[in-house]
């Protein structure tokens, strides 16, 4: 007689209820790794949260199931999302501090409180997100919206397609959020290298090397070779489970695209000969003899197939090419040196194209691909943990992650409350320096996290302005001119 597999009512109602957490959302809640991302929603006007409940429970819970689940391990000891009755209360944090006064002290208990919230783990008990309302007026907005959501939920192309299913446009309401083309040689990582990868024979024997050197040196740096201790890297133990410090920058996105259009490179070949020069510069005035040390960058890439931001909705869909969930990958960047021969201070430009050089010759290499199915042959055969911790020695080898989020060239509201300004950061991750940039309204808005003590942040603040007017005055001359002495 046939066996016939006959499964409990309670067995089905739980399948129902769960769903398997993703391999990259088990890395990110592993024993070695536990990493969150903060968006911070600068607020026009005094912050109103009676409708808060509300819109929790009709706007932000519906978005995606994660939301309202937890992480649990199922017979067999996999990690599952398991639904449950969320508790509003416990998600939504109001801090107290002393009434009445001056901005410039309300900034400084913001900067604490981030700092704070930075530092606190995510009870695993209740799902993976909170919300924190400052209500309080900076000198940059008249209160703060505060998302902390742990990156197990997903990456940011997903996290920020659900903070915008929230928010609409503050002119008309009725009208879609739109936002700057995407590069379309940018699209999809994977199915890029291939269609190049047959372009000819040069190129194919290019990639091939390329790919096998970078492979290798990234094998290497994600288990033994590893960077020195520098004036942005401490290279402690438990770097992660210190206290950080956040400063932004803004920088006009019009200056940027003529820096482009004049160097004929990349807006991201800006934006890393910026960052990269100014790196440089703090290095230099902070350690002179440590200003060329070897120091690596890990610039993280959308590995989606994707020309603009998806509705949750559509995510969601399994014949979606821009699935919701984790689908990034990290690019092994050595930071340019400052040549003897070379002055950072009459040749900034040099920056930009050192960056263009080595982003450009990364991109035609597999190395990417190879790393993505080298983590995924671990987690099938060593195990979430094993993959996990080669994540981790990659981040703490290295001196800084850098990601970046293309935001709306609209303002927008969230429950009427026009927002000012906008930006993210990534945190528990193990390193000293993490860079984040936000465009929104034709603004690019740097964000960046630095351990406390051993980075000064208003010096590294300041030697990246100072590395970006050095590079606008030198590619945009006829700008520099009309500049009154």
């Amino acid at each position: 007689m046939k066996k016939v597999n006959v499964k409990r009512v309670e067995d089905l109602e739980e399948e129902e209820q769960s769903f398997p957490v993703s391999p990259t959302g088990q890395y990110f809640t592993s024993s070695v790794l536990s990493i969150s991302v903060i968006s911070v929603l600068e607020s026009e006007i005094p912050i109103d949260d009676s409708c808060t409940m509300i819109l929790l429970k009709d706007v932000f819970l519906p978005i995606n199931p994660r939301f309202s689940s937890i992480m649990v391990r199922d017979k067999n000891g996999d990690k599952q999302w398991k639904k449950v009755e969320v508790k509003h209360k416990d998600h939504i944090i109001v801090p107290i501090f002393p009434e009445g006064k001056a901005k410039e002290f309300y900034d400084n208990c913001f900067n604490e409180y981030l700092t704070k919230i930075a530092m606190e783990q995510l009870p695993q008990s209740r799902p993976l997100w909170e919300i924190h309302i400052f209500k309080y007026p900076t000198t940059k907005s008249a209160g703060n919206l505060v998302f902390k959501l742990h990156h197990s939920l997903g990456d940011g192309f997903s996290l920020m397609g659900a903070l915008l299913s929230c928010l609409q446009r503050a002119d008309n309401p009725s009208l879609p959020l739109t936002f700057p083309a995407f590069n379309s040689n940018n699209s999809n990582l994977e199915s890029d290298y291939k269609k190049r990868f047959c372009t000819n024979v040069v190129q194919k024997v290019s990639g091939v090397v390329n790919t096998l050197v970078d492979f290798g040196w990234s094998l290497l740096k994600s288990t033994n070779l590893e960077d020195e201790r520098t004036p942005i890297r401490s290279g402690d133990e438990g770097v992660e489970f210190r206290p950080i410090d956040i400063t932004t920058m803004e920088f006009s996105l019009d200056h940027l695209k003529q820096i482009k259009s004049n160097l004929k490179v990349t807006i991201n070949d800006v934006i890393c000969g910026v960052l990269f020069l100014g790196v440089r510069l703090y290095m230099e005035e902070t350690r002179y003899e440590q200003k060329n040390a070897k120091s690596t960058a890990l610039v993280l890439l959308n590995t989606r197939n994707i020309a603009g931001y998806k509705s949750v909705k559509e995510m969601l869909q399994p014949s979606n090419e821009s699935k919701w969930g984790n689908r990034f990958a990290f690019l092994h960047v050595s930071v340019p040196k400052i040549n003897k021969d070379e002055d950072s201070l009459t040749n900034p430009l040099g920056f930009v194209f050192k960056a263009q050089n080595v982003i450009q010759r990364k991109r035609n290499s597999a190395a990417v691909i190879l790393t993505g199915k080298l983590l995924d042959t671990l987690q099938k055969y060593r195990g979430p943990e094993v993959s996990a911790k080669y994540i981790h020695n990659t981040l703490k080898n290295s001196s800084m992650t850098i990601s970046n989020m293309i935001g709306p060239m609209e303002k927008m509201a969230l429950a009427n409350h026009p927002c000012k300004g906008l930006y993210f950061m990534v945190v528990g991750v193990p390193e000293s320096l993490t860079i984040t940039m936000m465009s929104y309204m034709g603004t690019l808005r740097v964000a960046v996290g630095t351990e406390k003590g051993p980075i000064d942040p208003q010096k590294l603040k300041c030697s990246i302005e100072n590395a970006f007017d050095r590079i606008f005055k030198a590619a945009v001359p006829s700008a520099s001119s009309k500049t009154p002495n």
